[in-house]
């Protein structure tokens, strides 16, 4: 696949190029049987209660338990954003009711939408269009869009006095002002593909992906220097990233091989490669640290791995197959939101009943829809990333 294909789809290649790999075949089959032998799409909650999970002593994700609203984003409504990349609109849906209540056009390739540091503003992040599209989370309204180049994706540093935008197809990381979105200096990074990225606990260093390259980045942001690529090999192709709760392992999706990375936080080595469904993509945190929901684009799935065991305990499958892509979940932690990126829908999941309760119709393409507002202090970016 050319680079500029890559570019129109997004974080990666169309569902056959994913479901035909080997490793992503292994990797689907693998996750099928929960550890207690019994079906797959148990209930997370019942397996908690069978082996006494408790959430991690260290949390870094403490601040965003289930009320935990800030004051910030304090009378914002709930709603769901979804950025339609290949229909350049952004749906509104209104989650208490499941329906669609706005819509509005954006510059083209619009592929995330994301909390600003303060979390009084969202961003559409348009690819293709250079811009970036405000929204004003308290009406839903967007405003004037703003200049900026590639901006595939965007993060914060954890002062919050950078934006990090992600140029993909430029191979940079750019920073920029978080407000005027200036630019103040332009990184060039030795990967192609720079997308995805999380923090360590104290916010020294900015992991990321580079899916066309099949390697992550160890940034050292304060220095603005790369400080060391760990390459996953031919065959990879990584995708999201995310701390643990207790800080010591990195988890990085790999849509390629259809599973989960783990890496050492405190060294960047690699531990090991954790199977769970083709075309493994997104990674989110429950709402009481203890495990990671997964999305399998390709397996038309969600895993769902404990953090404490390391390892997948039960996986949901779309009733029909599907394409989970990118999300986050309500405030409560109740549902999983998750845009169906080749099926023009976006999916619910519930977290206790583990089961798919709604398909909502959409624009075509929907990739990083964001659930807001969220719990948390402060926004690191991406669809919801908050410490």
């Amino acid at each position: 696949m050319t680079l500029s294909g890559a570019i129109l789809t997004g974080c990666g290649t169309a569902p056959t190029g994913v479901t035909t790999s080997p490793a992503a075949q292994r990797g689907n089959a693998s996750a099928s049987p929960s550890p207690s032998g019994r079906a797959a799409s148990s209930s997370p909650e019942a397996g908690r209660a069978e082996s006494g999970r408790k959430a991690p002593e260290r949390d870094i994700y403490a601040a965003d338990r289930p009320g935990k609203l800030s004051p910030a984003v304090a009378g914002f409504p709930s709603r769901v954003y979804v950025p339609n990349s290949e229909s350049n609109s952004v749906h509104v849906i209104d989650p208490k009711t499941y329906k669609v209540i706005d819509r509005f056009r954006t510059d083209s390739l619009p592929q995330h939408v994301v909390p600003s540091w303060d979390m009084k503003r969202l961003w559409v992040n348009n690819n293709r269009g250079n811009t970036l599209t405000p929204i004003d989370p308290k009406t839903g309204k967007p405003g004037r869009p703003v200049p900026v180049e590639d901006p595939y994706n965007l993060y914060f540093t954890p002062d919050g006095r950078e934006a990090l935008v992600m140029a993909e197809r430029n191979n940079e990381l750019d920073f920029r002002d978080p407000r005027s979105m200036r630019l103040l200096h332009s990184m060039p990074v030795p990967c192609r593909g720079i997308n995805h990225a999380d923090f360590t606990a104290d916010g020294s260093i900015f992991l990321a992906s580079c899916e066309f390259s099949g390697d992550l980045v160890v940034i050292d942001w304060r220095g603005r220097k790369v400080t060391k690529v760990i390459p996953l090999g031919p065959t990879s192709m990584p995708q999201d990233v995310k701390l643990s709760p207790d800080a010591t392992t990195f988890y990085i999706a790999d849509m390629s091989r259809g599973g989960v990375w783990l890496v050492d936080a405190a060294t960047y080595q690699v531990i090991r490669f954790m199977p769970t469904g083709a075309g493994a993509h997104g990674l989110y945190v429950s709402r009481d640290s203890r495990v990671l929901y997964v999305s399998n684009r390709g397996a038309g799935s969600v895993s769902v791995v404990s953090f404490k065991e390391q390892k997948p305990i039960a996986t949901w499958p779309i009733p029909g197959g599907g394409s989970p892509d990118m999300g986050g979940l309500t405030a409560d932690g109740r549902e999983l939101w998750l845009s169906g990126r080749y099926n023009g829908v976006v999916y619910v999941f519930d977290t206790v009943a583990g089961k798919l309760t709604h398909k909502i119709s959409v624009g075509a393409g929907p990739h990083g829809l964001c659930v807001y507002p969220q719990p948390g202090r402060y926004s690191l970016g991406h669809t919801g990333i908050f410490r």
